[in-house]
């Protein structure tokens, strides 16, 4: 059975967003829950079974989840979008073959994705005129990843999927467990050991024996430290602070070069990449953009506190890459050179990073 807010709540939130929209008509959803003070699935859920704005409430259970998720390819082209605090990413293609687990999903291809199923709680389609859109969320109602429908999408095959996966309770509100919610953003591994606790010599010397970069997150958990620790004890030739403008340089030096490279962006619930080359950059405000056909990033440069030079030693030589962390230590954006498994970095790659690493001292004297 699905909890719901009372009544009397439900028509206070409908008063104050009308109230709050009045006076900011332009803001997106995720910008008027943070004012108010409430998650976005909640303001998504006000509309459920609303004649004019369609919302529909469906099926979100694990199982359900993810057999709505290896039917995306039948959509033919959408675009995806995943995005944290402070980066958004929008990739436009066709979902491929849902590969992994039950609890970590995998899809390469157009659209790359790793899914974490196990954080992902509630889900929606979002009918807002022509616009078309399955939205998730995980348990503190944050949403996690967002479909939508372009002109190229088989919006038939949407209705469908739809009707399919569509719940019998279609009440408006959506209720969101408090306990659950705070779970969901534990997104820092909190280390219980200070800096002077850790064994720096077994530490870096179990860095130093890397097989793979998704090996990392084991040396993290061993040692007890999180991430931006790790890099703090690590040592400069392991990891190396940098200034958070080093985005704009890296960006703008790929394009010059036309160098392929990764990009990815993470939440709670989902991490989704972009290989290849970057083009066109744009700066608007805090926010540094690329807008390429078929590919867009948006970055809040204000909201970044730190930046990081990483290499980590692989069975394929060593990898590198540039980490940016908000200001209450969330990741929220990785840099690599393009490269798949088996393969060496690219040496422009490599060559580009050293030249920002320069850069970096040269500023820093």
């Amino acid at each position: 059975m699905i909890q719901h807010p009372s009544h009397d709540s439900l028509n206070s939130l409908r008063e104050r967003v009308a109230r709050f929209k009045a006076d900011n008509p332009k803001l997106r959803i995720r910008n008027v829950a943070d004012a108010l003070g409430v998650s976005e699935v909640e303001l998504v859920a006000l509309n459920c079974g609303d004649s004019v704005t369609s919302v529909t409430r469906l099926r979100s259970d694990p199982e359900s989840l993810r057999q709505l998720m290896a039917e995306m390819r039948t959509l033919g082209s959408v675009m995806a979008l995943s995005r944290n605090d402070s980066v958004v990413h929008e990739k436009t293609g066709v979902y491929g073959k849902l590969a992994g687990g039950s609890d970590v999903g995998l899809f390469l291809g157009e659209i790359d994705l790793r899914i974490f199923f196990k954080r992902w709680a509630f889900a929606y389609h979002v009918a807002e005129g022509e616009r078309r859109s399955l939205q998730f969320f995980d348990q503190a109602g944050t949403a996690v990843h967002k479909v939508y429908a372009n002109a190229d999408t088989d919006i038939q095959r949407l209705d469908q999927l739809v009707t399919r996966y569509r719940v019998e309770e279609q009440s408006a509100g959506q209720y969101i467990d408090p306990e659950l919610a705070a779970q969901a953003d534990q997104r820092v591994i909190k280390p219980t050991q200070v800096d002077t606790d850790v064994d720096l010599d077994d530490f870096r010397a179990d860095w130093d024996q890397l097989k793979d970069v998704h090996d990392f997150s084991g040396l993290l958990k061993k040692h007890n430290v999180e991430r931006k620790q790790a890099f703090r004890l690590a040592g400069e030739e392991r990891a190396k602070p940098l200034p958070v403008e080093v985005l704009e340089q890296a960006l703008e030096k790929a394009a010059q070069q036309k160098l392929p490279i990764m990009l990815f962006v993470g939440n709670t619930g989902i991490v989704q990449i972009h290989t290849g080359p970057v083009n066109k950059l744009v700066r608007m405000g805090p926010w540094y953009n690329v807008l390429d056909p078929g590919f867009n990033l948006h970055a809040n440069t204000e909201t970044f506190s730190e930046a990081w030079l990483v290499r980590r030693p692989t069975e394929d030589g060593v990898v590198s890459s540039l980490e940016f962390f908000d200001q209450q230590g969330y990741q929220v954006l990785q840099l690599f050179g393009a490269r798949k498994p088996g393969q060496k970095e690219l040496t422009e790659w490599q060559a580009l990073l050293e030249t920002l690493e320069r850069s970096g001292e040269a500023e820093s004297i």
